[in-house]
């Protein structure tokens, strides 16, 4: 175990091989401030390169997940001398932050849970998208907000929500910015599971454990093949499948698998 380390609004520890990255600005709802944002981004490439972190968990502290970018949070990276700003440095602030962000989730080599323990707005939902699983505690919400400030999903939201719940549903959630309850979140395949709020740690950790003894790099495989299936054609899911397939043969714990099968006992997997 690590001990547990807080910089900015970011809380991290490792505990029996699982990352804990915990958003701590209840005062703001988890409203996430550009360097709070790059801390998350370093800690999930560290834990892809960390043998001794096999899966991740995401949550925030007090009534929200996270209620987006704070945007008064200081500089958004795009303000220049005298409040000029050209063509280009919207789109720059957006590559290098929220885009970034939710990509160090996708592209993470370790299974990512999200605990959605209460609001999850804008980048905050998007954050929440992003991750493998979901866990939602009943009084958590969703919104899409962009619209009622008169901006357009960033985050990768236009990317994630419609692969999640189709183009039509996803235009009725962005359109209208309504706030989704943690049940329908559910019944639109938003979340895995809705869980009454005192039990939403426990769950999470019940999740987690089990993916921390997991085949590790088949899972990081299977995240890969999952998350480009959508954006491919048949023979180029088939040729990165195989491509997957030869590369976890050469694990130890693939080895191990196959021989616990042939000895009929439980595979004890390392992450290697």
């Amino acid at each position: 175990m690590t001990p547990e380390a807080r910089a900015g609004g970011v809380r991290r520890e490792v505990r029996e091989q699982v990352l804990h990255l915990t958003l701590d600005r209840p005062e703001t709802l988890n409203a996430l401030a550009p360097a709070d944002r790059d801390r998350l981004i370093a800690h999930l490439d560290d834990a892809s390169a960390d043998p001794d972190v096999r899966a991740v968990v995401l949550t925030g502290t007090g009534r929200g997940f996270c209620a987006g970018a704070d945007l008064r949070a200081g500089t958004t990276g795009v303000e220049r001398a005298g409040g000029e700003r050209i063509p280009g440095d919207v789109a720059r602030m957006l590559r290098l932050g929220a885009q970034r962000l939710i990509a160090a989730v996708l592209d993470c080599e370790k299974p990512v849970i999200a605990a959605v323990n209460g609001v999850a707005a804008g980048l905050g939902a998007h954050l929440a998208l992003a991750c493998d699983l979901a866990l939602a505690a009943e009084s958590a919400r969703f919104v899409e907000v962009f619209a009622r400030r008169g901006l357009v999903p960033d985050g990768g939201g236009a990317y994630l929500l419609p692969r999640l719940v189709g183009p039509r549903r996803a235009k009725e959630l962005m359109f209208f910015a309504d706030a989704l309850s943690a049940a329908d979140a559910e019944r639109l395949g938003l979340v895995n599971r809705v869980v009454p709020d005192g039990e939403l740690a426990a769950t999470a950790d019940a999740w987690v454990a089990r993916l921390a003894t997991g085949p590790t790099r088949a899972l990081a495989l299977t995240k890969q093949l999952v998350n480009a299936s959508l954006d491919g054609d048949r023979a180029t899911a088939f040729a990165a499948e195989a491509a997957a397939q030869e590369i976890n043969m050469t694990t130890a714990d693939a080895r191990e698998g196959v021989a616990a099968f042939t000895e009929r006992r439980e595979p004890k997997f390392t992450g290697r």
